[in-house]
């Protein structure tokens, strides 16, 4: 099913709204020399499918989403992976939220596989047994 006709004028009204703002953000982070030692991270609790059943909107999409980041050492102006022509599921260099979280710790000189915490009298890492540092997305 097609999205329904709110969506686009929705999304472009938001994401008007949006930009200034973030760009602004980003602008004073850098006029400060802040952006350098700073990582700014925006992603979103879950995807969207490209289509809806029945209600405006669309549907909840766990299997395919966008997240970015700037500064803090990250590289500027790169995409990295991608969707099917459905915007349905990751279908290039798929991640998940632990590469990310590696990576964003990596940057921050802090090694994923030995930061623990104690949660119920058990150690535990933020990226469980998993994650991989991303070097690509790297300065």
């Amino acid at each position: 099913m097609a999205p329904t006709t709110a969506f686009p004028a929705d999304h472009g009204e938001l994401g008007k709204s949006l930009d200034k703002p973030v760009a602004g953000l980003l602008r004073d982070l850098k006029s400060r020399g802040l952006l350098d030692d700073t990582i700014v991270h925006w992603t979103t609790e879950f995807g969207r499918m490209p289509c809806s059943q029945g209600s405006l909107g669309r549907d909840h999409n766990p299997a395919g989403f966008t997240s970015w980041l700037a500064g803090g050492g990250f590289r500027g102006g790169v995409s990295y992976g991608a969707t099917d022509e459905w915007s349905y599921k990751a279908i290039e260099k798929p991640i998940y939220c632990y590469d990310l979280h590696a990576t964003m710790l990596h940057m921050l000189g802090i090694d994923h596989q030995r930061l623990t915490y104690r949660n119920n009298g058990i150690d535990r890492r933020l990226t469980d047994v998993h994650g991989a540092v991303i070097r690509e997305l790297i300065a």
